[in-house]
Order: structure tokens, then C-alpha cells, then sequence
């Protein structure tokens, strides 16, 4: 079975642990978002690429679910020394590392796509990780400004400096219009028995990677079941703060809103955790086939289930 996904940070690479352990013998692509994207201290940052790198690969900080294991901060700490900004991103040292690798390999010209698959070289993160696109794009939130007016600020600002403790206005994955889908993006697609979308951000992670042009037309256009999974659980955000991005955008918190987001143009399938039992209607209304089942992520064994149910879920619209 070929399985494409798309994927943003801790959410959707903790259902890819599940996934695999569901599915041992699956052909796993991963689509990633790129529009976390950030360069910092010259370097680049890919954070969920790398988040799915080091959870399948075994390095991942597990309590915190970004960022490596057994991790130090002294080169943070120096550069604070110095004065040098920003102080909020906190890279660790193994980290950094990382960073240096895929910023001197694209300075050597090699494109986003390559460099990843070198450092999965490493990794082995048993699925094939493709970043959305090698173009450079970035998530960017509008804000109102201290001193009046309205200002931009790059998500990772939004996120982790300011912790979404202000309305967001809007949202732009800058540059996603001119982009274009990395090498093996549409051809994975055009090759899937299955595509799912994971409990992962349906703005910033999932519907950055669908604003790419073409993918989102691949992916309706596959003829193959598309199953997603509500990351909105009783009115409540799994995990982060995708209630304060569907807001930018006007979107209800709600699995069955999610769902209408996306779109029975897109999905076929979708699950809603037992506490939105009564969301099923209403997607079903909606022209998606839709079930309930516990979605939330206590463990690998709660993560595999899920990835069951979601491809029980899509051998169903098969019929």
C-alpha cells in the first residue's frame, strides 16, 4: 500500500509513529510544511521537517515533542551573551547542527529536497520525507501593532514569541503563489492508494502545504480515498493554538467546521474524536463520510489505532 501524507510538526509526526506501527509493510510519503521556515543566525530552520526527522529517527525530545533528546544550550546562551537577537527561538546545540548542515548544502546550491533526503540519511526515519516545495516560502500572521495600525510578523513570531496571545487578522503563506511543488511531490500523489491528513494544524501546517499550486488539485484529482483527522477535539485544540489560525480565517473551532474547510471536494473521510459524536451528521451532510472514534494521542498504541481507523475509514468510501 502507497500512503501519502501531509504533515506539519508534533501532531503529524506523532500519527506517523502510529501509522507506521499500523501499517509495517506501507510505502509512507510525507509531504511537509515548509512555511515554519525561518532563517536564523544565517542559518536555516526547516522545524517541521526536522520535528518528523527526529520522531521517526529516534532523536526526538519526547516531553516536549520538538527538538533533540539529551539537549545542551550553550551556543544560545553565548549568543545572548553578545547581544544577539532573537533570544526567543531556542535552538540547542545537537540542533544547531542540523541547521549548519542543510544551510552550507543549499549555500552549495543543492535544492531543500536533496538536503532532506541527506539528512534522513542519518536519521532514517523509515517514510520518505519530501518538503512541499524547495522554493522559499514562509507563514506570515497579521496583527495589530502596539502603536497602532496593523503590522506582519512571521508565524514563528506569532507562535513562540508572542505565544498567540493576540488576534491573529490574517494569514499569509508568502510566496506559496509562485512556488511549485518539490521534485516527487505530485508523483507520489498521482501514485497513492491512500491520502491522509493528520491531526496537524488545517491552517498553518496542512493548509500551507494544500496552498502550493498544484498539490491541492493533485490530491482531489487522485481518484484515491482522502481521510483526514480532526485536530479539534470537543471545541478544543489537540495541542498549540489552531483555534486562534481558524479564526484568522473564519472557521469555527469545530471538528465539523474543520471539516467543511477542507471540503468534500477534497476529503472523503473524516474522523471526529467520541466527543464530537455529534458532529457526524452534519459532515455526513455534507457530502463526507464520517465516523467517531478516540483521536486523542496518549501513547503509540492510541496513535496506531488511529491510523487504523483512519484507513479502515478509507477502504470504506472505496464502496
Amino acid at each position: 500500500m502507497r500512503i501519502v501524507v501531509l504533515a506539519g510538526g508534533i501532531g503529524g509526526a506523532r500519527f506517523l509513529r502510529g501509522l507506521k506501527a499500523a501499517a509495517p509493510d506501507a510505502d509512507i510519503t510525507v509531504i511537509g510544511n515548509t512555511g515554519d521556515d525561518i532563517h536564523l543566525f544565517g542559518l536555516k530552520v526547516c522545524p517541521d521537517l526536522d520535528t518528523v526527522m527526529y520522531t521517526l529517527g529516534g532523536g526526538i525530545n519526547e516531553e516536549q515533542g520538538w527538538g533533540r533528546a539529551d539537549e545542551t544550550f550553550h551556543v544560545k546562551e553565548e549568543l545572548a551573551a553578545y547581544g544577539v537577537e532573537p533570544t526567543w527561538f531556542g535552538l540547542g546545540d545537537r540542533d544547531f547542527a542540523t541547521h549548519i548542515v542543510r544551510t552550507q548544502m543549499i549555500g552549495a546550491g543543492y535544492p531543500l529536497s536533496a538536503v532532506t533526503e541527506a539528512l534522513c540519511a542519518r536519521w532514517k526515519p523509515g517514510v520518505r520525507l519530501l518538503p512541499m516545495t524547495d522554493d522559499r516560502v514562509e507563514t506570515h500572521v497579521a496583527i495589530q501593532a502596539e502603536e497602532g495600525g496593523r503590522k506582519v510578523v512571521h508565524f514563528q513570531e506569532y507562535w513562540v514569541k508572542l505565544r498567540a496571545s493576540v488576534v491573529a487578522e490574517a494569514v499569509v503563506p508568502v510566496g506559496a503563489d509562485q512556488s511549485k511543488p518539490a521534485p516527487g511531490v505530485l508523483e507520489a500523489v498521482s501514485a497513492a492508494d491512500v491520502i491522509l491528513f493528520p491531526p496537524s494544524n488545517p491552517v498553518v501546517s496542512i493548509g500551507t502545504v494544500l496552498a502550493v499550486p498544484g498539490i491541492r488539485e493533485a490530491i482531489a484529482e487522485a481518484g484515491v480515498p482522502v481521510v483526514g483527522l480532526s485536530p479539534i477535539v470537543g471545541g478544543t485544540p489537540v495541542r498549540g493554538m489552531a483555534d486562534k489560525m481558524l479564526a484568522a480565517v473564519g472557521v469555527e473551532a469545530t471538528a465539523a467546521a474543520v471539516a467543511a474547510h477542507y471540503g468534500s471536494g477534497l476529503l472523503d473521510g473524516w474522523l471526529v474524536d467520541t466527543a464530537d459524536a455529534d458532529a457526524v451528521a452534519d459532515v455526513e451532510a455534507a457530502g463526507i463520510r464520517c465516523r467517531a472514534v478516540p483521536l486523542l494521542m496518549t501513547d503509540l498504541d492510541a496513535a496506531a489505532q488511529m491510523a487504523r481507523e483512519a484507513l479502515a475509514l478509507a477502504e470504506e468510501t472505496r464502496v
